[in-house]
């Protein structure tokens, strides 16, 4: 792993433990609330990782060949392809629709691009959602987000909310990770 890469992780660890510190710590005590600056502390902190997140789900895409992109390990877990189709899709609409942000694209075109497996299309597809989401997250005022709103369900702080998406689009990107590994291809980031 190069020292950038490193340096960068470390800085998100530490400003993400900086805001939970924060919030914990701030008045009121309510657990549900945040005030205002901590929100928007989170807020910077979680486009900061997707940034992160995004730009090596774009790299890794573009290392794998065309024709590694139906490629699964077994029958019945997702392809390369469609992977990458998922990382667009939640950059749609479920990474926006946490902090109170709308979709771009209605669901039956995500729905179509799931069946996919040009991997140009699908790496634009990652990059236009993203954008579509760092706008919305861009737009949002923190003071909207400092209780609970509800995501997959359940009322969850934008804290919660943060980590909760966070770590499913990191648990993606170890899969394709894997993925590549067993296809003999080198995450760029890591040469």
């Amino acid at each position: 792993m190069s020292k950038t890469v490193q340096t960068w992780r470390c800085r998100v660890v530490v400003a993400l433990a900086a805001v939970l510190a924060t919030a914990a710590l701030s008045t009121p005590a309510r657990a549900q609330d945040m005030t205002k600056e901590d929100a928007a502390a989170v807020k910077t902190a979680f486009l900061a990782d997707l940034e992160g997140v995004k730009t090596k789900f774009v790299q890794l895409g573009g290392a794998f060949p065309d024709d590694k992109m139906t490629w699964r390990p077994m029958e019945g877990v997702r392809s390369v392809a469609e992977v990458l189709a998922l990382v667009a899709s939640e950059f749609n609409g479920f990474v926006p629709g946490g902090f109170g942000g709308k979709p771009l694209l209605p669901r039956e075109e995500m729905q179509a691009l799931a069946k996919s497996t040009n991997k140009a299309e699908l790496i634009a597809a990652i990059n236009k959602t993203f954008d579509h989401t760092k706008s919305q997250l861009a737009g949002i005022d923190p003071a909207t987000i400092t209780g609970k709103r509800p995501v997959m369900g359940q009322p969850r702080s934008a804290i919660e909310a943060s980590l909760m998406i966070g770590g499913d689009l990191h648990e993606h990107l170890g899969q394709l990770i894997a993925y590549a590994r067993m296809n003999k291809v080198v995450p760029p980031w890591s040469k």
